[in-house]
């Protein structure tokens, strides 16, 4: 995103005609910074008053260079104020300021990409996109409302994601008639909590962006205040280093070039340190070594690569590399795991449910990934460490994650593209967290898989059947229990070994310590799902009967058993059906409001979309239900 974002700045920019003299350092740098704060602090007449008054002082100091702007396409002469503003505004008005907008404009020091980002609540999201490039964070305060909640969230996530420069706009002080000590109980405030999560300076500046004070020129309606203006503050910020720059070379794989005659490579962007032809690699996850034979750009061979140049390695021998590796230095092997504590961000309304699985991506690299454990929830107002089994909307978290395979990475704290990814939803397709990685669980490494000479295989000739997962799911009061029961009886009949685990039975044992809340359920499938494959693995037919609601659940389940093993089995009722019989009288309970989160009443089910099977119990009884249920695993098993 980044890369992108400078090559569109380049293509805006307006470079310096032929035989004029520019002042130093006129657009030598570039300072990417982000606009934070709460909703109506004043971003969107902040940016045009920077925009407008940048222009305005670079037409004052290279007048020379007016007409020859205009020329070429940049415009020329001095913006209007109001129209500018207006457009920001109505940008706001029809909702396009909720997703992140960059603006470029640059002074007579250096140029800018701003981001501009929204301050509802539940556009959170994007601000934390908008911060995930920034070297700077300017958060807004209104100077009439003082230190709200979303400033607190947006600093502690400004902070979060590795920002350490920080400028405290205070804005609107002409709507406070300029009072210092107004605009000095502000700073206190803010001040106490920056230090409470680790913010260890911050500059502040009273601004009133609807008349400039303070932006570009220092106002005279504030003679009290001394210090640098916002465009100041700006030109001077330091450009912090990239982390991991003088850390050991490392590379994610973006793209792996085919072989063909003469060449063969691995492409990327260098996230850490230097590299040069001769040096030894390691290859994450796999370990090979290897050695760079050749670093080569569109513009030719380079001599050595820096972190952040984007190159194409060429190694010495033919060694196997996949999209998503990791090449780190021989002297510098990056680590590989599979579990990790991370500090979460949750930007979905649905909220995170431990267990349930996501797709985990890190650049170019994916996997499985479930919560597994919710160590707290941060209050961003208190900054208490709440107990909590779920993350809401824009709730930020400490948690450990699992994942499905191991994966090469980098603490967050040492190097942002390989310590930080997004969680998406399989189902929405949905970006739905963005996590930090603290370190890994080193407990893991310390965990093995047990070889065991009686294999599954041999569990299944020993009883001579298939192993198999028999899933009925549906409503409360489908029919489930029933056709389950009927099902292991004729099994039973025919031989079969098999085991029936029902969902009432087991929430007197295995998950007696769990609720009906989305969470509970989820972590209740799990277990049955673990337990199931157990089962299987000992060559027993396992029946299920629960009514296990979430699409998610049921597929993280057949995921945990072989291929054509999982049979799902819709016992579809409709809800009025299934509330009509009422046999353990819970629909009446739940709707006179005795019971939470019923299924079906106040919490969903999500029906099948592609079930092995269907029985529809208003068009046949339990007993035939029962047998086509049957006679489908006998005609899988070819009997």
């Amino acid at each position: 995103m980044a890369t992108a974002i400078s090559s569109a700045f380049e293509t805006c920019a307006t470079p310096a005609p032929e035989g004029v003299v520019v002042p130093f350092g006129y657009q030598q740098s570039l300072l990417r910074f982000i606009t934070c704060g709460s909703v109506d602090d004043g971003k969107s007449t902040l940016i045009g008053r920077m925009l407008y008054d940048s222009k305005s002082l670079l037409d004052d100091q290279l007048t020379t260079l007016a007409e020859d702007s205009r020329k070429a396409g940049g415009g020329g002469g001095r913006l209007d104020f109001a129209s500018l503003v207006d457009g920001l505004s109505a940008e706001r008005e029809q909702g396009i300021t909720i997703d992140v907008a960059y603006r470029f404009f640059n002074s007579s020091r250096r140029k800018f990409i701003v981001a501009d980002t929204p301050g509802h609540e539940q556009y959170t999201r994007n601000m934390v996109t908008g911060a995930s490039t920034a070297d700077l964070a300017v958060v807004l305060i209104d100077a009439r409302k003082g230190v709200l909640t979303q400033t607190r969230r947006h600093s502690y996530l400004v902070h979060l994601v590795g920002i350490r420069q920080i400028i405290l706009a205070v804005n609107k002080m002409d709507l406070v008639g300029y009072d210092q000590a107004t605009f000095d109980a502000i700073v206190a405030d803010y001040g106490d909590f920056a230090a409470s999560i680790g913010i260890e300076a911050f500059t502040a500046i009273p601004i009133a962006a609807i008349d400039g004070d303070n932006i570009a020129a220092s106002a005279t309606t504030m003679p009290w205040y001394a210090g640098p203006t916002l465009l100041d503050a700006l030109d001077h910020a330091e450009l912090p280093e990239r982390r991991g720059a003088d850390a050991g070379f490392a590379m994610q794989v973006q793209w792996v070039n085919r072989p063909n005659l003469d060449f063969r490579g691995v492409s990327g962007t260098v996230a850490a340190g230097t590299v040069r032809p001769g040096d030894r690699v390691r290859l994450a996850p796999s370990g090979l070594m290897t050695q760079v034979a050749r670093i080569v750009t569109f513009d030719g061979d380079l001599p050595v690569a820096h972190t952040g140049q984007a190159v194409t390695l060429a190694f010495a021998e033919d060694v196997d590399c996949s999209r998503g590796d990791v090449v780190a230095a021989a002297s510098h092997p990056i680590e590989v795991a599979d579990q990790f504590e991370v500090d979460l961000v949750w930007m979905n309304a649905e909220p995170m449910l431990p267990q349930r699985p996501y797709l985990l991506k890190m650049g170019a690299r994916s996997a499985t990934a479930t919560v597994t454990d919710l160590k707290y929830r941060l209050d961003v107002n208190t900054l208490a460490k709440e107990a909590a089994k779920t993350l809401p909307l824009n709730g930020i978290g400490v948690c450990n994650i699992s994942l499905d395979r191991q994966i090469p990475f980098a603490p967050f704290a040492d190097n942002i593209d390989l310590g930080s990814f997004i969680l998406i939803d399989r189902a929405t397709n949905e970006t739905v967290g963005a996590g930090m990685i603290r370190f890994a669980l080193r407990r893991t490494q310390n965990i093995h898989w047990q070889s065991i000479d009686v294999t599954r295989e041999a569990h299944a000739r020993q009883k001579q059947q298939h192993p198999r997962v028999l899933w009925f799911t549906g409503l409360s009061g489908a029919g489930k229990s029933t056709i389950a029961n009927l099902v292991e009886k004729k099994l039973l009949a025919l031989g079969k070994h098999s085991f029936l685990l029902d969902g009432d039975n087991v929430r007197h044992g295995l998950s007696r310590d769990l609720g009906f809340t989305d969470a509970d359920r989820v972590e209740n499938i799990r277990r049955i799902g673990e337990v199931a494959k157990i089962m299987t693995d000992a060559g027993l037919i396992v029946l299920t009967a629960f009514i296990s609601p979430f699409r998610a659940e049921r597929e993280m389940v057949r995921r945990m058993i072989p291929a054509g093993e999982f049979i799902e089995i819709h016992v579809d009722t409709p809800l009025d059906v299934a509330e009509a019989r009422d046999v353990k009288g819970l629909y009446g309970r739940a709707r006179r409001g005795e019971l939470a989160n019923f299924t079906g009443i106040d919490s969903p089910y999500e029906t099948p979309e592609a079930p092995e099977l269907v029985v529809d119990t208003c068009a046949m009884p339990p007993e035939e239900a029962a047998e086509r249920v049957v006679t489908h695993l006998l005609a899988l098993d070819g009997d």
